[in-house]
Order: C-alpha cells, then sequence, then structure tokens
C-alpha cells in the first residue's frame, strides 16, 4: 500500500511496486551480510552494535531516549509533518535551531537516528538543515550537483534507508539551478563544458523539457529533474521493497529562493 504524503499534505508519491522477480527479502538479504552490515554502522555511526542487536525498526527507548522535546519521526508521513512544519519556521523567520545543545551533542557521540534523507543539490543558498529548521542528527543530508546520482551518491541514499531505517527521502531541486542551467546551456550551444562538469551536465541532459525556451525551459527542468532522480531511487529494489511495505517514502519537492518554500513536484 502506497503512503499517502506530501509536502503541506497535497502530494501522493506514485511509486510502481516492484515485480516478483526483482523484489529482493530484507531478511535474506540481512541474514547474508549481517557480519558486513554490522562493521559498516559500527564505523559510520560509532556506535558498538552487533549483528544480533539490530533492528530495522529502532525500540521505543532509542526513538525517545534523545535530548528533545518529542520522539523521532517514526513514519514517512510524521517525518514529512516535521519537515513541512519546519520549512513554515523558516520561510515566516520563526526558526528554532533545534537540537544544537552540549546535551544533543554529547548524546550524538554514541550514534544518529535521523528521520530523513534530503538528497539536495550543492547550491549554497539551499542547506536542508536551515531550509527544514533541523539540527544535529536530524536529517541523513547528501549533496550533489543537480541531485545527480552515481554510486557513490546511491549508496549514502542506500545506507540512510537500509542501515539506518529512515522512513522518508526527499529529492530537493530549486529554483535557479546552475547545474541544470548549464546542461540546458550545453545542449542548446554544443560547447563542451571544463573538467568534470560535462558529467553532470550529462547526467541532467535526458531531464531536459523541450516543451518549454528560455528561462523557462531552465525551470522545467529542475522540476523534471527531480522526478527522473524520485524515480530512479525507487526503482531500486532494495528501497522499492520498503515502498511496497509501506515504511518508506520516496518524494520530489522544490525550493523556491524568491518564497523560502519548499514544494511538492508531482
Amino acid at each position: 500500500m502506497q503512503n499517502r504524503v506530501g509536502f503541506t499534505g497535497s502530494y501522493v508519491p506514485r511509486v510502481t511496486p516492484p515485480s516478483s522477480e526483482s523484489h529482493i527479502s530484507e531478511t535474506s538479504s540481512a541474514a547474508s551480510s549481517s557480519s558486513r552490515r554490522t562493521l559498516l554502522r559500527t564505523a559510520l555511526t560509532g556506535a558498538a552494535l552487533t549483528a544480533g542487536s539490530w533492528a530495522w525498526d529502532l525500540p521505543a527507548a532509542s526513538a525517545t531516549s534523545r535530548v528533545s522535546e518529542k520522539p523521532r519521526p517514526a513514519t514517512p508521513a510524521a517525518a514529512l509533518r516535521e519537515l513541512n512544519a519546519g520549512n513554515q519556521r523558516w520561510r515566516t523567520r520563526h526558526q528554532r535551531h533545534p537540537h544544537e545543545t552540549l546535551a544533543v551533542r554529547r548524546e550524538m557521540v554514541s550514534g544518529q537516528h535521523p528521520f530523513a534523507v534530503v538528497l539536495g543539490c550543492i547550491d549554497s543558498r539551499v542547506a536542508p538543515e536551515l531550509v527544514f529548521d533541523q539540527g544535529l542528527g536530524d536529517l541523513l543530508t547528501v549533496r550533489s550537483a543537480g541531485e545527480v546520482l552515481d554510486e557513490a551518491v546511491l549508496g549514502s541514499v542506500a545506507y540512510g534507508v537500509l542501515e539506518l531505517g529512515i522512513p522518508l527521502v526527499v529529492v530537493l531541486g530549486h529554483q535557479s539551478c546552475g547545474a541544470v542551467s548549464a546542461a540546458v546551456h550545453a545542449e542548446e550551444t554544443g560547447e563542451r563544458l571544463p573538467a568534470h562538469i560535462q558529467y553532470i551536465a550529462d547526467q541532467i541532459k535526458p531531464a531536459i523539457d523541450h516543451s518549454h525556451e528560455g528561462a523557462a525551459r531552465i525551470d522545467a527542468t529542475v522540476s523534471a529533474q527531480v522526478r527522473r532522480v524520485r524515480s530512479q531511487l525507487a526503482a531500486e529494489p532494495d528501497l522499492a521493497a520498503r515502498i511496497g511495505a509501506g515504511r518508506l517514502a520516496i518524494v520530489g519537492a522544490r525550493y523556491e529562493l524568491t518564497s523560502q518554500l519548499v514544494r511538492p513536484v508531482d
């Protein structure tokens, strides 16, 4: 059953359930690589976990133990409500800058329990912790120019979902994206971009919206790139299995620099 969650309550993720051939059992996958996963978790979270101590769903004690006013959101809908509320505070200039106290910093030494993965652009004007008014340990942020996926980016998202049990992934594009502008310019002019920047443009090129011209083409391509990356993530078998089980939602959104609003990309 698909999760009906969205920014401002309007977006419904459209995810095609995985076929029986591509569905990968989480139980069998975890059993076959428990030693490797235990080592990975210990290295990246700093928590001394053993294979027998891990559970996909965080126990109640872990969810409520952090020095905070409320427990960590544990469902896709709850996670998205928290991000909506944070963006509302940000754009109305009522930021709380949560989870920055000395007590929280000390608590973070023993491990992390973020409630959302935000895959966003590298643009310095779109820092997820600020845009969503979140603090230490709240978000797992992965950033690449134009939200481009490669193996490192995909692995980082998968780590958050499969190893940390995060219930929500947000693919966050933004108004006036320089990476998208460069990709559109390179395609229209045939100019080759310097160094490794051409790789970014090549990855964005399939999303270019040719139904528009000029600035409108760039803006439409920002949203098209978000949709494309969201679809690519949702097609990953391990992630699709969790979507089908109602334990994960992958949504698309974009940040408007002029209004500071995060809005859904359908």
